[in-house]
């Protein structure tokens, strides 16, 4: 009875409809990816010095939001201190820290450059950056998690980009610095191979998926029309990142903007990431789905409708691997299916890698040792991928459906 269910399956449409989407959505991103990320770097990194002048160099505040990072947030503040730019200051944002946060920021304030705002209550990421931005001095406001080490060079990178009145924003190149680990190091080229392609390629079309929480840089005129960050929202960096782009103001990619930041070390941190990642790209889905009824947003289109697809492909994913499994069991030949890798599985992979490859080249520029790691690449379609699809299938609706809280509140670390 089983296998005349599972033979229904396989002569049905919507079977070989799942099939095609399956096998030819990531090809064909993989493959659009590459070409607009190369267009970008062959427009914008081969010859970074026609970005701008070197010379335009604003007052800038440095903003750091920090809950219990005693142990971490001196290395910061280390490093910004040692930035390459003539005018800035650091704002430190402690948000009810039960630990020493605040005792550490304060042996910095004789410095000249480190401010404390010492919030006696959690009230999370979002609520701090809002609270921090009216007391900040500087016209562009430069976010940073309090545990990254930036490059010398950061502001010099980020900061021309707002010689153009029309950029709200720019995002900065994370770079990953806990690696010797396979998790870890598959991690340092999804960072390079992935998001970075995917930033540069979305630039070409006009528009970014997200800046990123680590290191991102904003005008203060532009967050207030906007309204600042939303503390509700899961993940407040895309959601403002889309609500600058709603407003018309212009977001944009910087790979020369290095910071260097620490991953989960283990599956279970990275499980918890992941789930609010999805959980927060559902919210803003749901949030910003008016925009594609908006002929004036339409260069919105292209990264609204690929991440839904991305969805739709983990779901079809998901649920093609389910029926195989439950095919396997009971011995009957699913169509599609193969005991050894089939040419549209290789065809998969190969994209996959390629896409992979393409990203290191292009960001090894600004990390020397990066191909050092692309060995463990031949995991990431296999184990990597296969565990970030099943995350988003697991917590899309999740995102979608759940009530949101009023305050989105930082989750305790322990060092």
């Amino acid at each position: 009875m089983l296998r005349d269910v599972l033979a229904a399956v396989d002569s049905s449409p919507l079977y070989h409809a799942g099939l095609i989407f399956y096998g030819m959505y990531p090809v064909s991103m993989a493959i659009i990816w590459i070409i607009l990320s190369i267009v970008y770097f062959r427009r914008r990194e081969v010859d970074p010095e026609k970005l701008a002048p070197s010379d335009f160099t604003p007052f800038v505040s440095v903003l750091l939001p920090a809950f219990e990072e005693q142990n971490t947030i001196h290395r910061t503040l280390d490093a910004l201190l040692r930035l390459d730019y003539p005018s800035y200051e650091i704002v430190v944002v402690n948000d009810g820290s039960g630990d020493n946060t605040a005792e550490v920021v304060r042996s910095y304030l004789h410095t000249g450059r480190v401010r404390l705002v010492d919030k006696e209550v959690n009230e999370g990421k979002a609520m701090a950056l809002n609270d921090a931005v009216p007391v900040c001095g500087g016209e562009i406001i430069v976010c940073l998690d309090s545990d990254v080490v930036p490059d010398p060079s950061l502001l010099r990178k980020m900061i021309p980009h707002f010689l153009s009145p029309r950029v709200g924003a720019v995002t900065g190149n994370p770079r990953v610095v806990n690696r010797g680990s396979l998790l870890r190091d598959l991690q340092t080229l999804e960072f390079t191979s992935i998001i970075s392609v995917q930033r540069r390629a979305q630039r070409i079309w006009g528009r970014v998926l997200t800046v990123s929480g680590a290191v991102m840089a904003m005008r203060k005129t532009a967050m207030q029309d906007v309204g600042g960050f939303a503390p509700s929202m899961a993940t407040e960096d895309i959601d403002i990142t889309w609500k600058l782009q709603r407003t018309f103001w212009d977001v944009r990619y910087e790979p020369a903007a290095i910071v260097w930041m620490h991953v989960p070390p283990t599956l279970g941190e990275l499980w918890k990431q992941r789930r609010r990642w999805a959980r927060g790209l559902a919210q803003v889905l749901r949030a910003h789905a008016s925009c594609v009824l908006n002929w004036k947003q339409r260069r919105l289109w292209p990264v609204f409708a690929e991440a839904v697809l991305s969805i739709m492909w983990a779901y079809t994913f998901l649920l093609i691997t389910t029926y195989w499994i439950i095919s396997a069991i009971v011995g009957h030949a699913p169509l599609g299916a193969s005991p050894i890798p089939n040419v549209w599985g290789m065809i998969i992979a190969t994209a996959c890698l390629t896409q992979l490859l393409a990203g290191a080249i292009m960001d090894r520029h600004y990390d020397r040792d990066l191909m050092r790691y692309f060995p463990v690449a031949i995991f990431y379609p296999l184990i990597y991928w296969m565990l970030m699809s099943l995350i988003t299938a697991i917590y899309t609706f999740d995102g979608l459906l759940r009530r949101r809280p009023e305050v989105q509140r930082w989750k305790i670390r322990r060092a």
